[in-house]
């Protein structure tokens, strides 16, 4: 069993010898128990099980992901389509983008590791592999994202990865922290991250939901709320009530929790698999399709897609709640 010393001396090694023996080497030993995904182990609510059983699925699959990832190569689009069901690749791919973000960064990237997932198949889940690609930037203190070319705009959706694994890892406290922390873009980037995990350490309850935004920072409830509004949509767990109960608790935040849901929709539909919960959401929150959610992504991103600004992702955004305001006739605030 290595020591945690030799474990640093492992890591330096690869990182001097190139990219596919490093690879090599990171996957002979790394594989991540599927008991990570269990809510008690991460002190998350357990008083929900049917929610809590959804839940926990989505994150047996992310591990899953991660595992096919290192067991099968930094592309391993067959056995994620031949062992994870239809609706559920979302999160293998952000998974096995974790892992594709772990192997470039120990090896500053020579081994393009996240855009060769992308190639292919993966293009269907952009989305989701940029959000996995940024799982461990908190924990590594990452804190440039790295550059891929084509999706110049789409790869600040790992700070949401981030902020993802921040709250998934760390529980409420993290939240917190996160809230309370110095503001800027990068900050309320993370934040969405944060709201989306919020919504798996509540079992997807709006009333806990609610409650805990309700304790951190003013200045960070809109974009936690953005998150949750994600993960309603693409995660699902939430009967009609809780559609219902969620519309209220996120009145005062409406545009960005539609943004949200805008966002979520449209990376289901990318995707080419859009489950019933996605569209009970699209139609209870949007009056609209998931391929509407998708034509505003695209409408709301014009002229911004080949900028590495993250000004302009935060712009992205902004322009999908004036969009969702114009065409909801929201009265919420931006």
């Amino acid at each position: 069993m290595r020591t945690a010393s030799t474990d640093g001396e492992f890591v330096q090694e690869s990182i001097r010898n190139d990219a596919p023996s490093t690879v090599s080497k990171i996957s002979s030993w790394l594989r991540l128990p599927l008991r990570m995904a269990d809510f008690r182990e991460r002190g998350f609510r357990v008083d929900r099980p049917a929610a809590r059983a959804i839940l926990e699925e989505h994150a047996r699959n992310f591990l899953r992901g991660f595992n096919l990832a290192a067991a099968h190569g930094l592309a391993p689009h067959e056995e994620l389509h031949d062992q994870v069901p239809e609706e559920e690749r979302g999160f293998a791919y952000e998974g096995a983008g974790m892992f594709a973000g772990l192997a470039d960064l120990l090896t500053a990237g020579r081994t393009r590791a996240v855009r060769r997932l992308l190639a292919g198949p993966g293009d269907g889940y952009v989305h989701l592999i940029n959000v996995g690609a940024g799982w461990l930037f908190t924990p590594a203190r990452v804190t440039v994202v790295p550059r891929l070319p084509e999706q110049p705009l789409l790869r600040w959706l790992a700070l949401d990865g981030s902020g993802f694994g921040e709250v998934y890892f760390g529980g409420l406290k993290a939240l917190r922290r996160r809230a309370a922390a110095r503001q800027g873009p990068r900050w309320e980037a993370r934040l969405a991250g944060c709201g989306r995990a919020l919504w798996f350490a509540e079992s997807a309850d709006p009333d806990g939901v609610a409650e805990e935004i309700g304790r951190i920072a003013p200045a960070a409830r809109p974009h936690v709320w953005a998150g949750v509004g994600l993960a309603v949509a693409y995660a699902g767990a939430a009967d009609d009530d809780a559609l219902d109960r969620l519309a209220e608790f996120s009145t005062r935040y409406r545009e960005h929790f539609l943004q949200g849901v805008v966002f979520g929709a449209a990376a289901r539909y990318r995707s080419g698999t859009v489950p019933a919960h996605t569209r009970r959401a699209t139609g209870r929150f949007l009056g609209a399709s998931a391929e509407d959610a998708a034509e505003w992504c695209d409408t709301a991103a014009a002229d911004l897609t080949d900028s590495m600004d993250v000004h302009a992702y935060l712009r992205w955004k902004q322009r999908l709640r004036k969009l969702a305001a114009e065409r909801l006739g929201s009265d919420g605030e931006d």
